[in-house]
Parts: C-alpha cells; structure tokens; sequence
C-alpha cells in the first residue's frame, strides 16, 4: 500500500499543486472584490485539483473508472458551485448591512458625544450666570431697586433658555425613540402659519429683520396641529437668526401635486455645500459663523417632526441665503 502511494504521490502533487496555486492566486486578485466570485473560486479549485491529481495519476489513459471518477467530480462541482454563488451573495449582502449598521452606529455615538458636550457647555453658561446673580442679591452686592429688577429679569431669561433646552431634549427623544403619537386631523396652514409669524414678528422686528408671509393658496393637510406650528416656529426662528439686520426672512406656501408645500427662505449668506446634508443633524452647528443659541437642536426636532408627519423637508441654498423647504401630504377628500 505504501508501495503505491509512494508510486502515484509525485504525479497527484505534480498536477494538482499548480492547480491549487493558481486557484490561490485568483483567490487573492478578489480578495477585496466579489465576494460571490471567491467563494465560487473556492468551491471549484478543489474539484479541479482533483481532477487534475486523478488524470495524473492515470496517466491519462481514460478508462471506466477514471470516467467515473471524473464524472463524479463533475456533479460534485455542479452542486457545490451554485451553491457557493448563492452562500456567496448571501453573505456579501449580510457583510455590506453589517459594514452599513456599523458606519451608522459610529455616526449615531458620534452624534450623541457632539449633543453630550454642546450641552454640556450651553447648560452650564446659564446656570453659572443664574448661580453669579443670585449669590449677588443673596449677599447684599445689589440692593438698589433698578438693579435688583434688572437681575430678576436676566435671571428669567436665562430661566426660560433652560427650561426651552429641557424642551427641546424631552421632545428630541421622543421623536428619536419612536414614542411620537400624533393626533391627526384636518389643519388649515394659513392658521399655522399666521400663528407662528404673528409670534416671531417681535423678535423679526428686534433684530431689524422683516419677516413677510405669502400663498398662491392655502392648503389643507392631514396633521397635529402643535406638532405643524412647531416645526414652523423652529424653521423662522433659525432664518431669523441667521438673517443679519435689514435681512428679509419670506415664508411661501403653495401646493404641488398631491402635497402641500411650505418654503423658508432667509438671507443667511449660504451653507457650506460640504455642510448642508448635515443641517438636520442633532447639534450640528457648521461654521462658528452658524453656531447656533442653545442645543442646536430646533432644525433636527423639525425634521423628525415633518417625518413623523410622512412628509419630508430639505435644505438648499437660494439666492443671498438659504431655502428650507417642507412637503406634507394633502387632506384625502
């Protein structure tokens, strides 16, 4: 038995070990390719190196059994291959959702350590002003009356900054954890609208900034009302901020096929092209020229709000600024 092997070894290896090197070759060259085509260059580089060994060591003289042999390798390639095509793509398609998941999972951690620290930071410029003040009118530092009501009033307004964060956050989260539970039902968005422009006009007409509200028609949608007035109120008070004075900041509303449509366009001087699929993103803040008062979080609330509403809204830049635009579905008749 040893006799024999020893005898027909060198012809097995010598055929079949070339075979085998160049099945490893290919094997590298798709390496960082198709992973189907690996897998179906390793299913058939064994058979053929079989093949190869049986024919070597026959000395290629074709009899019944090395017919059957062959054969039999034969069948076993038309198995195996189709199957490692199939194993191939399936494992490609669990790879590429595996690398996706992981990019979006850094991108998310990511995000949330950006959110942690602007936070962090807006929470304690506040608190620490609010902590100065009333150490001042706990110790006796001011006790003229002016000044003790000029101190109550900036301790309110630092207040109200805290308690908007706080809003903000609580309705981030809701939005972020699936917990959003709209009350649908029939909204003009003239009401909305003038709703919201009548409340920012004040804080429009501070900054010397003119605020103007038009249709072509107004639409009805099928949405929350406060959820609607909401995501206005945080799209005006982002170009209101970022129109310098004398700026115009111009809503306008029209409908498009079936949806409604709503356009905020200010006078903020562009985004960034590189910035602007970030814009919706929690705490992003763009250049220090953007950098937003509080959390950074009104345009990410706006889009998860429009979302939740099966809607979508985009940002883009238009003219001497930029053009936030919001697409709702009508009201079914």
């Amino acid at each position: 038995m040893l006799v024999e092997i020893s005898h027909i070894l060198p012809y097995a290896v010598l055929f079949s070990l070339p075979l085998a090197v160049l099945g490893a070759l290919l094997l590298r060259r798709f390496v960082h390719g198709s992973l189907t085509a690996a897998l179906t260059v390793l299913a058939i580089v064994p058979v053929v190196a079989t093949i190869g060994g049986v024919l070597a060591v026959s000395g290629f003289m074709f009899t019944s059994m090395l017919v059957t042999t062959v054969l039999v390798c034969v069948l076993v390639a038309l198995v195996t291959v189709p199957a490692a095509v199939v194993l191939g793509r399936s494992v490609a398609r669990r790879s590429v959702w595996e690398r996706e998941a992981r990019a979006r999972e850094r991108a998310a951690e990511a995000s949330r350590r950006e959110l942690v620290a602007w936070i962090s930071h807006d929470l304690r410029t506040p608190l620490a002003g609010i902590r100065a003040m009333a150490e001042a009118l706990a110790d006796g530092v001011v006790t003229r009356p002016a000044e003790v009501a000029d101190y109550a009033g900036r301790i309110s307004a630092e207040a109200r900054q805290l308690s908007g964060m706080v809003d903000d956050l609580f309705e981030l989260s809701r939005i972020t954890a699936g917990a959003l539970r709209l009350t649908l039902s029939e909204v003009p968005l003239a009401d909305v609208v003038s709703d919201v422009v009548a409340a920012e006009r004040a804080v429009a007409a501070r900054k010397g900034v003119e605020l103007r509200a038009d249709a072509v028609t107004w639409p009805v949608v099928l949405g929350s009302d406060p959820e609607l007035a909401r995501v206005v109120r945080n799209l005006l008070a982002n170009a209101i901020r970022h129109t310098p004075p004398d700026g115009t900041v111009a809503v306008q509303v029209d409908v498009e096929g079936s949806e409604a449509l709503l356009r905020v366009d200010d006078a903020c001087g562009g985004i960034p092209e590189a910035d602007l699929p970030r814009v919706f993103e929690v705490a992003f803040r763009g250049t220090p020229s953007r950098q937003p008062v509080g959390g950074g979080l009104g345009l990410a609330i706006a889009r998860g709000l429009v979302e939740a509403h099966r809607g979508t809204i985009d940002a883009r830049n238009h003219g001497a600024g930029c053009r936030f635009e919001v697409r709702l579905p009508l009201r079914t008749a």
